[in-house]
């Protein structure tokens, strides 16, 4: 069912000048070409070094400790589509403008990640500010720093071994952060309970939702455990599926619903993928990435209700809490939800994730979050605690950005006004952006875009020529990864195909983000379009 996730690797990448014929070149003979011609040397390397005295081995010979023949199976089937071959061309051709080569273009435009600053969103200050002071403490010296700023610093630095964020942190967190995390979640939800021992700091959101996961790896009569994912999903997921050598159940979200989930498909694909695995969790993004829905809250109730009937952990991914923009449409917490639903939904294990990387923050690089999990066993817990322990500590600065999130300046305290408009005008920004790329991809024929409700992406829909599908055929390639090959030789955009999230067959889709500031993503929405009723002319 899923077998299409990610085809858009199949391609390799051009080394060549732009065009057609460039991108064609590529993408017979580029980045894939090479590992398989990887995989079909046999290498008896190890055999020889058993069988001969080291004196009497040939100079010269390629003698490798590892080869594709005997690493890991499970990191061979990764995929990873936001940062694939896509990228990679996107990245060559780059260095090739800057090197002076001619192309239809002036600079590539990387549509196909959510790294807000890179797209040129400015850094809130007193995030900023907290980090200067943290990093350097003889800034708390420094009079042009506000009290609040101060406050907060030296707050984090008292947590610190040493008030240094160069020393460790005890493995989930520094204490003090992990409870203005508790505090922040229960103002979020109305003053549902939320216990700081339940909070584990993290490096991103991504290194929480693996900690949690491998919890579940075990097999159990002979079957993989399996992980329910939303189809179209992130790649994390089906990325570390593979890694942790775990059964992948995709059920389909509804595009002609705006991308909610429907009950009836959940459990179709959990029946159908209870015949090749134990099905042990469910995967819920909301808001969602890449689709950009936000669900209602009965929607979420029929989640954890279903999720209850058949005994599967919920993993919340909620990394978008901060980005709803669609009139009507709000965020509500699978905590909250689960909470108020009261016994016995109320007792089910949760994980919920959360992240300084989106939001209003857009803080990626400085890899920071947090992941909340209630209702664990004692004794999993500890074994959770034991796991994360191995690993030592989430990065410092990491934790001291989630700080600034959770525990942001409040009414009254010198930083509020400036933070409350750096705040709205980032996420004003967000919700024009939104419906400007939405009500552009509508305006050209062959092109469906559900609204951006939330998050940061839209998942449009395109209709692709028969001749252009015969043609990726042709070239081994799924039709929305020829597709989005053709874009970035012609225009310098770099999307992400519908194949890397997976998508009902038959259908083809690409990611896009929403986050080019408005003039250059008014110009890249313009690129597009001539792009696209040119393709569709050319393969008609």
């Amino acid at each position: 069912m899923l077998g299409n996730v990610g085809l858009c690797l199949r391609g390799g990448v051009s080394r060549g000048g732009g065009g057609v014929a460039a991108a064609e070149r590529g993408l017979l003979l580029g980045g894939l070409s090479r590992s398989r011609r990887a995989v079909e040397r046999k290498t008896t390397c190890w055999s020889s070094r058993v069988s001969a005295p080291l004196s009497t081995m040939a100079p010269g010979v390629d003698c490798k400790c590892l080869t594709l023949d005997n690493i890991n199976p499970c990191i061979k089937t990764m995929e990873y589509a936001v940062r694939g071959p896509l990228v990679i061309r996107a990245s060559e051709i780059e260095r090739e403008l800057q090197q002076g080569a001619k192309k239809p273009f002036t600079e590539v435009i990387k549509a196909n990640i959510g790294d807000c600053h890179a797209m040129g969103q400015v850094p809130i200050t007193f995030i900023r500010q907290v980090l200067a002071l943290v990093s350097y403490p003889p800034l708390l010296q420094d009079g042009t720093f506000p009290d609040d700023v101060k406050k907060r610093a030296r707050a984090i630095l008292d947590g610190c071994k040493g008030s240094s964020v160069g020393s460790y942190t005890d493995s989930p967190g520094i204490e003090i952060i992990r409870r203005h995390v508790a505090e922040y979640i229960e103002r979020r939800d109305g003053g549902v309970p939320c216990d700081w021992n339940n909070i584990t700091l993290c490096a991103g959101a991504s290194d929480g939702i693996k900690a949690v996961m491998k919890l579940l790896v075990k097999e159990d009569g002979g079957k993989k455990p399996g992980v329910m994912i939303p189809i179209p999903q992130y790649p994390l997921y089906s990325a570390t599926l593979s890694e942790f050598d775990m059964y992948q159940i995709g059920y389909y979200l509804n595009e002609s619903n705006d991308w909610a989930l429907d009950i009836h498909e959940l459990q179709r694909s959990f029946d159908e993928g209870k015949k090749s695995c134990n099905p042990r969790a469910i995967v819920v993004i909301n808001p969602g990435n890449p689709t950009g829905q936000v669900l209602s809250r009965q929607n979420i109730e029929d989640i954890i209700k279903f999720a209850y009937k058949e005994n599967l952990v919920i993993f919340a991914d909620e990394v978008y809490q901060d980005n709803v923009y669609a009139e009507g449409s709000q965020f509500h917490s699978f905590k909250k939800v689960l909470t108020e639903l009261g016994e016995p939904y109320s007792k089910m294990e949760l994980a919920s994730f959360m992240s300084c990387s989106k939001g209003y923050m857009g803080e990626c690089g400085l890899r920071g979050g947090y992941s909340e999990v209630i209702n664990l066993d004692p004794d999993v817990r500890a074994m959770l605690l034991k796991s994360i322990s191995a690993m030592l500590c989430p990065t410092v600065l990491g934790q001291a950005t989630m700080d600034c999130v959770v525990n942001p300046p409040q009414p009254g305290e010198p930083s509020y006004e400036n933070f409350q408009q750096e705040k709205k005008a980032v996420l004003n920004s967000l919700a024009l952006r939104a419906n400007m790329v939405a009500d552009t991809f509508n305006s050209i024929d062959g092109i469906h875009c559900n609204p951006v409700q939330g998050a940061m992406y839209a998942f449009p829909r395109i209709t692709i020529p028969d001749k252009a599908v015969a043609k990726a055929k042709e070239l081994n390639l799924a039709p929305d990864a020829f597709y989005a090959f053709q874009l970035l030789e012609s225009t310098g955009i770099c999307i992400v195909p519908g194949s890397g999230f997976g998508q009902i067959p038959g259908t083809y889709h690409f990611r896009t983000t929403i986050l080019p500031l408005p003039e250059k993503l008014k110009f890249m929405l313009e690129k597009f379009k001539e792009f696209h009723l040119n393709f569709v002319k050319q393969y008609s």
